[in-house]
């Protein structure tokens, strides 16, 4: 059983910056996924186990960037230049296996329990 704790969540301002993290037990692969109210949770960005291959969502590429250091069992999510659509709760996930690209719902296999992300405009 693989336990994910995030970590990083806040209110910022537009602009500013914000880096998440996610303590997994394990070492599958991880991705980061983000619920806004009265949304869908969407897909934002993933990586393999190694680290070798990631993917990052049209809407935040060239802004958030996603990255792990396997010593640590932590995966990372740098938030860069936020604006107040990136305002949402923030999940952490792993999945056993993954095809590459943008991750499904149902490619996971678990999930952390959210951390709020707030960009005041």
């Amino acid at each position: 059983q693989v336990q994910l704790v995030e970590s990083g969540g806040g209110l910022v301002q537009a602009g500013g910056s914000l880096r998440l993290s996610c303590t997994a037990s394990g070492t599958p692969h991880m991705a980061w996924f983000r619920q806004a109210p009265g949304k869908e949770r969407e897909f934002v960005a993933a990586i393999s186990s190694s680290g070798g291959r990631t993917y990052v969502t049209n809407s935040v590429k060239g802004r958030f960037t996603i990255s792990r250091d396997n010593a640590k069992n932590t995966v990372y999510l740098q938030m860069n230049s936020l604006k107040p659509e990136d305002t949402a709760v923030y999940y952490c996930a792993g999945a056993l296996n993954w095809r590459g690209g943008a991750m499904t719902r149902y490619e996971v296999d678990y999930w952390g329990q959210g951390t709020q992300v707030t960009v005041s405009s």
